[in-house]
């Protein structure tokens, strides 16, 4: 006991070791963010804020408008056209950089529109690694610092409003996070495109800052691209879509065509690949909406997955193996389905897959060392059975799917009983320890033939044993076994009775008798203590046969005459009164085998 508590302590000292490394080092960092897609994806609603409209630049205004880039006073008549009077939108913002200078004209007659208009937000993208980049690998704590700011050329900047549009990629370049808020070198703290046009629609939004240090948030993605009102760029250029839909609307203009920018397509959990303009809409969504995404940090997931653990242990420990194993799979399932339903209801997410994980690797560490003990104790238990029926048959009831019947059973056994004849008077001439290795090398003798030929020792009575064969397994050519098995004995005790006789002058012998029938053998017993044995008539009659030999005498019942006279030479004796029966039994003597090829033929029988 003490053995198997320091293998399981020291084996689960080393799985609390490995969960440490698992939790810390985000090693199932893939697994985790594939559930928590899955959780974005199966319950965004796909119907968001009515206030948000794209105005897309895509293959239908191309074909109509002429090859991209278009001159840039094109979008200062598309300001113009939704900014009419009583219609104007809360906001126009453009998910597109002007941060090169094009035709003096054209970019003149942009700046123009642009002045006269106080609701249009240019975006800027900042330099916070060491290369111009819209993607950023978060190391600093508060906000992030931004060594240099690309902002669109300076007859754009001076009048309009200002934001980044900086996505935070995540180690598998998936959009699931942004920052509200940059901390720039010359400008100061730098809006994103979506909390900045938030904050001009009227929303209260500034509660998202306290969020988070970096004012970082994870996107509550509720609707897919299509999802969101998208008006073709052209079709608001021409007055197609009428303006009064634009009355206090939330515009964004952006790329929806192929193959115009790669910068402006990303993975986001919904969607492989969505046109960041509709990224920039979720976000705008969800801040008009007021809604977080919980995200438990790293300790909760390892207070919880060191709970289930303890768990793992018990439950392994104190249940069968089946048991177990549907217990820590029901559990696993029922966590990772529970923090869906979570999630589902509340936006709170907690990272089941590590949890799920330590489960399974706690459960395989101790089910490995409960089998090894398991095992190393069943092999005891062989070993130590081994020593009362023949190890073939141990092998055979550990392999088999045939059970011990519990209780007793009716079956037909042959019961061989043996007398040491003799012991009395030598063992007063033995010291007591004598007594004991004499005792021990005639069962050593039994205990080896009786194996030998596939019987069971029952027990062994002072200076008498009771062997039975075909239990607790059923064994062919029975009354052969047993036949054989005393006459082997009877031969075996040729080289003992001459040693004890050379060394003490007595004359040891052994008498057996053998009855075949039918008697009742299983566990029998008290529920504290129980043997298996064999009780009944058929039994006694063995007994009552054997007291009936002489020194060195074999007697079967007519029984076991009948089924083996073929096999041995007999010699019958008679008939004999037994004790309590009413009808005599007829006795045969064994003289020996009856010849070499039948004994073979009967031994190939029994295999």
């Amino acid at each position: 006991m003490k053995s198997i508590r320091l293998y399981a302590l020291t084996v689960n000292a080393v799985v609390v070791a490995l969960s440490l490394c698992l939790i810390l080092l985000n090693v199932l960092e893939p697994l985790k963010n594939a559930l928590y897609d899955f959780d974005l994806e199966r319950t965004n609603s796909g119907a968001p804020d009515e206030r948000i409209i794209v105005v897309a630049i895509d293959e239908y205004s191309i074909e109509a408008i002429g090859q991209f880039p278009w001159p840039r006073e094109i979008y200062g008549a598309l300001i113009e056209s939704m900014n009419q009077s009583g219609t104007e939108p809360s906001v126009i913002g453009f998910d597109i950089l002007f941060d090169t200078q094009s035709s003096p004209g054209s970019d003149a007659a942009f700046a123009d529109a642009l002045s006269r208009y106080d609701n249009v937000i240019l975006p800027s993208t900042a330099v916070t690694e060491n290369e111009l980049s819209r993607t950023t690998t978060v190391e600093a704590d508060g906000l992030i610092p931004a060594h240099d700011v690309i902002h669109p050329i300076p007859a754009f900047y001076e009048n309009t409003h200002h934001a980044h549009i900086n996505a935070v990629l995540d180690t598998d370049k998936v959009i699931r996070r942004t920052w509200l808020q940059l901390q720039t070198p010359e400008d100061g703290v730098l809006n994103s495109l979506a909390f900045q046009a938030a904050k001009m629609a009227g929303a209260d939004v500034d509660h998202y800052l306290n969020y988070h240090p970096q004012t970082e948030i994870w996107i509550d993605y509720e609707a897919e691209s299509y999802d969101f009102l998208t008006v073709p760029f052209v079709d608001v250029l021409n007055g197609n879509f009428p303006p009064e839909n634009f009355k206090d609307a939330i515009v964004l203009v952006g790329f929806t065509a192929i193959g115009l920018s790669t910068d402006d397509i990303g993975s986001v959990p919904i969607e492989t690949e969505m046109k960041l303009v509709y990224a920039h809409a979720n976000i705008i969504n969800q801040l008009l909406n007021n809604t977080y995404i919980t995200y438990y940090p790293d300790w909760v997931v390892l207070v919880v997955s060191l709970v289930l653990l303890a768990a793992v242990v018990f439950i392994t420990w104190r249940f069968k193996t089946v048991a177990s194993l549907s217990a820590v799979l029901a559990g696993s399932i029922a966590i990772i389905a529970g923090q869906h339903y979570l999630f589902r209801g509340t936006n709170i997410f907690i990272d089941t897959v590590h949890p799920a994980a330590v489960m399974f690797l706690a459960y395989i560490s101790n089910i490995a060392v409960k089998a090894y003990f398991e095992t190393k104790h069943k092999n005891f238990i062989t070993k130590q059975f081994g020593r009362y029926i023949s190890p073939d048959l141990v092998k055979e009831i550990a392999s088999s799917e045939q059970e011990i019947q519990l209780g007793g059973i009716n079956k037909e056994l042959s019961v061989l009983f043996l007398d040491i004849r003799g012991f009395t008077t030598l063992s007063e001439k033995l010291k007591p320890e004598e007594v004991v290795d004499f005792l021990n090398s005639m069962f050593n003798l039994i205990t080896e033939k009786c194996l030998e030929n596939k019987g069971t020792i029952d027990k062994f009575i002072g200076d008498a044993a009771m062997l039975m064969f075909n239990a607790p397994l059923d064994l062919p050519n029975h009354e052969y076994c047993a036949v054989k098995t005393a006459y082997d004995i009877q031969k075996g005790m040729e080289e003992v009775r001459r040693n004890i006789f050379e060394k003490f002058g007595v004359t040891v012998n052994v008498g057996i008798g053998i009855n075949t029938g039918e008697v009742v053998v299983g566990n029998i017993g008290s529920y504290i203590r129980v043997d298996y044995t064999a009780i009944g008539d058929n039994v006694n009659i063995a007994a009552r046969i054997e007291s009936n030999t002489v020194a060195g005498q074999i007697l079967v019942s007519e029984t076991t005459y009948e089924r083996t006279k073929d096999l041995f030479e007999y010699n019958c004796v008679g008939e004999r009164m037994m004790k309590g029966k009413t009808v005599a039994v007829k006795l045969y003597e064994v003289l020996g085998l009856k010849n070499d090829a039948a004994a073979a033929e009967a031994a190939a029988g029994r295999q």
